[in-house]
């Protein structure tokens, strides 16, 4: 069943590939902005199209990557705990994030100390987070976000460098379900998300590698990137309906549907 969502965007006014912070980044790619900024606008399009409420964060010149929104915080039951990026590049987008909540009005906020990259590391499922490290987010931010906002959260180890963030990797089917590319995961996490999550989508190596998890689910319609078709035909398949978007812009550094999209929860 479809839930309305209320998602935060950053418009990718200043996007560009400049500096490399992960594989898939190259600035000799060379990445043309006003692409992204339609391909942007049609995912903002679907979403409301959908019924689920958007607010635009106003983008900084200076900050590429302020428009993966979900990276600037998690927000659940109306508490907002804040980034710290591991990159230098990115470390300002956290304070920019946590002064846009400010300003909505947001009061129970929490200034991180170990450094987290929002919801590209955390999962919010019905009853627990789970959450990535690895490459970004620090273990210690998993206990950090669990004592600010009494979820218990599950640490899963990421270790293929291609998925440096959970969201690169996984995604929420409803909320009690998953789907995700067990190969990312370290064997310990692989078991513990067998045994957590028996009936979950596994996602193909060839979707993955088109960020093809990096996909937005309401309970009912699922958002991803079109050329995960293996995945698409396995949602289709389990009832739900997928809306392919084209994100082939900002795959250049990196991000996908959900790298654009941060929840909200109040």
């Amino acid at each position: 069943m479809a839930h309305v969502r209320h998602y935060a965007m950053c418009r990718p006014d200043h996007f560009a590939v400049t500096y490399a912070i992960n594989p898939w980044m190259d600035p000799s790619a060379g990445a043309d902005r006003d692409k992204a900024l339609r391909q942007w606008e049609r995912l903002k399009a679907v979403y409301e199209e959908l019924g689920h409420r958007v607010d635009v964060v106003e983008p900084v010149a200076g900050l590429p990557d302020m428009v993966f929104a979900a990276n600037g915080g998690l927000v659940v039951d109306g508490k907002v705990y804040g980034a710290r990026f591991a990159n230098a590049e990115r470390v300002p987008e956290g304070p920019a994030y946590l002064e846009w909540f400010r300003s909505r009005g947001f009061t129970e906020i929490k200034e991180p100390e170990h450094v987290n990259e929002g919801e590209g590391d955390f999962l919010v499922l019905d009853h627990v987070i789970l959450a990535g490290t690895g490459f970004r987010t620090r273990p210690e931010a998993h206990h950090e976000a669990q004592e600010f906002l009494g979820r218990p959260v599950v640490t899963l180890r990421l270790v293929d460098p291609r998925y440096y963030h959970l969201d690169t990797a996984m995604f929420a089917l409803g909320g009690d379900n998953i789907a995700y590319y067990p190969e990312a995961f370290s064997p310990g996490s692989r078991a513990v998300l067998e045994r957590m999550f028996p009936d979950a989508v596994i996602a193909s190596a060839e979707d993955a590698a088109v960020l093809g998890l990096n996909a937005v689910c309401d309970g009912r319609h699922v958002v991803l990137n079109a050329e995960a078709g293996g995945l698409t035909l396995e949602l289709k398949r389990r009832g739900y309906d997928v809306i392919p978007v084209d994100l082939s812009e900002l795959r250049k550094a990196g991000g996908g549907p959900k790298c654009c999209t941060l929840e909200i929860r109040s």
